[in-house]
């Protein structure tokens, strides 16, 4: 009989990197959002540019 372990949460392992990858693509579409509604890039609404 095998036993199965739970799987791991933290570091680099398949759960991780799927929840980044869809955190990511919501930054990256409110980025766009902003950018379009605003006028501004996200370094001209930091002060940076």
């Amino acid at each position: 009989m095998e036993t199965q372990t739970p799987e791991q949460k933290l570091g680099f392992t398949r759960f991780a990197e799927i929840w980044n990858g869809r955190l990511a693509m919501i930054g990256f579409v409110a980025a766009i959002l902003v950018e379009f509604l605003t006028g501004q890039g996200i370094l001209g609404q930091l002060g940076l540019m």
